[in-house]
């Protein structure tokens, strides 16, 4: 008998896992902050004899060299990953027992980086569950671009084999459990669904149901920007990362909060969208604490930048502290709480900007007002429709190229409005007029806007 647990990672789009039997277990990919996989541990009554991870991850921090440290645990590491610590190297077929009856085979899946390898779970001889990290994902596959570019056509060949190798040597039953996948850029497509098996995959996987070339040709057609803090990641994670310190940030007040402003850094308002349009700090950034925090916030800020938070509660400071320390983003350089009138010197007005529906926007044109549609959406989101007339720069892109929109009211959208709210944060620091589109992009075609869509290189035009 055997239990697996599932850490999620909302924010990041991950899961870690902690698997064993009545008194030992492993955990797969586990994130910077141990303290919650302890505890998972700890509820079972059983200790950590491994740490495993699949590949040295792009995306977030790992907290598997701590981890060991601290369990004692043995520190599985593909054999192949240039790393600068000591752990156990792990190469093909290697096996090591986990529990009474339970054995963790190592299983090389190139694809992902070129050390990528999977773990099954063998039950008294059988295969009972892969642990199958950035290889095969539900519907999808894991990125093959995100360590050299001149390696990304042969890794993306060898993400097919890896699979197909998958699904080869287990039987249909056997559940897939992946790192990657679950809204993560790691994810070479965005997938759906939480549990999967090998039999589900091979039904419906691309990867699974097309020939290598055309599966091939299709994912790298459809390879969308890296986030910028990947490339952090990566050496970090090979160097060996250091503890995490989630204590407490500094408290700043009102006259440190103008000062850091002043001097460049980044200040950052966790509240709702809602909140920050109605009231904020003259120059902040609105990042929503229960949103993708980590992924926006360290793609968009410049890498090393100190920043300070703002929330309403302590508790959102740590929520959020905790979420940007697994991204590399370690120590807030301050932090405080309450309401914008706390953080504002006496005399001051917090500022503000209008949000606003689809159907506001289509009224205003109706009006003839004169104004600025910027889309913050990805090039695969706008492709299949978008505002007519509008001006297209993804989110990640816009503090780069704001020189770029023209003047006048911007109206600024995104898919669903948090990043439309981020996006008009960003404006409005600038000085620009801005109106926040708080909708979904549903919305734009039934509030009777013009669309241009593409469909097979026509364009058509929508009322």
């Amino acid at each position: 008998m055997f239990f697996v647990e599932s850490l999620e990672l909302e924010g990041l789009g991950n899961r870690s896992y902690v698997a064993g039997g009545r008194d030992r277990a492993v955990v797969v990919d586990p994130p910077r902050d141990i303290d919650r996989v302890i505890a998972m541990a700890a509820r079972r009554g059983v200790r950590i004899a491994y740490v495993a991870e699949t590949h040295v991850h792009n995306d977030y921090v790992s907290g598997g060299l701590e981890l060991a440290r601290v369990t004692g645990a043995r520190y599985l590491v593909p054999a192949g990953a240039a790393v600068a610590f000591a752990r156990t190297p792990v190469a093909d077929g290697d096996r090591v027992a986990l529990d009474e009856g339970l054995v963790l085979r190592a299983l090389a899946t190139p694809g992902h980086t070129p050390h990528h390898t999977s773990y099954v779970l063998e039950d008294d001889g059988r295969g009972a569950l892969v642990f199958t990290g950035g290889s095969l994902l539900i519907g999808s596959v894991g990125r093959p671009d995100l360590v050299e570019p001149r390696l990304t056509e042969r890794l993306a060949r060898a993400q097919y084999a890896s699979a197909h190798r998958l699904a080869a040597e287990l039987d249909d039953d056997v559940r897939v459990l992946p790192t990657h996948g679950f809204g993560s850029f790691c994810s070479s497509s965005q997938t759906e669904g939480e549990t999967t098996t090998i039999g589900a995959e091979r039904r419906s996987n691309d990867v699974l149901t097309k020939d290598v070339d055309i599966f091939v040709a299709g994912l790298l057609a459809g390879l969308e920007d890296v986030p910028a803090y990947y490339a952090h990641m990566g050496p970090v994670n090979a160097a060996g990362p250091a503890p995490v310190d989630l204590t407490p940030p500094e408290p700043a007040d009102a006259g440190q909060i103008a000062a850091r402003l002043a001097a460049g850094e980044w200040v950052v308002d966790l509240r709702s969208r809602v909140a920050f349009a109605q009231g904020h700090v003259a120059g902040s950034f609105n990042f929503e604490g229960d949103g993708k925090l980590a992924t926006y916030l360290a793609w968009l800020i410049p890498w090393g930048k100190p920043v300070t938070l703002l929330a309403e509660t302590p508790e959102q400071i740590a929520d959020a502290q905790r979420e940007l320390a697994r991204v590399g983003i370690d120590r807030p350089v301050a932090a405080a709480t309450g309401t914008p009138g706390d953080w504002i010197r006496e005399g001051e007005r917090p500022a503000s900007f209008p949000r606003a529906r689809f159907a506001d926007l289509a009224a205003a044109r109706g009006r003839g007002e004169p104004m600025v549609v910027l889309d913050v959406r990805r090039d695969s989101e706008r492709a299949p429709g978008h505002v007519d007339g509008s001006v297209h720069i993804p989110i990640h892109q816009l503090r780069g190229r704001l020189a770029e929109i023209p003047p006048g009211v911007v109206w600024v959208h995104c898919a669903g409005g948090t990043r439309a709210a981020t996006a008009a944060s960003l404006l409005d620091a600038a000085g620009r007029d801005v109106v926040a589109v708080d909708d979904t992009f549903d919305a734009a075609e039934e509030a009777g806007l013009a669309l241009t869509r593409t469909d097979d290189g026509t364009t058509l035009r929508t009322e």
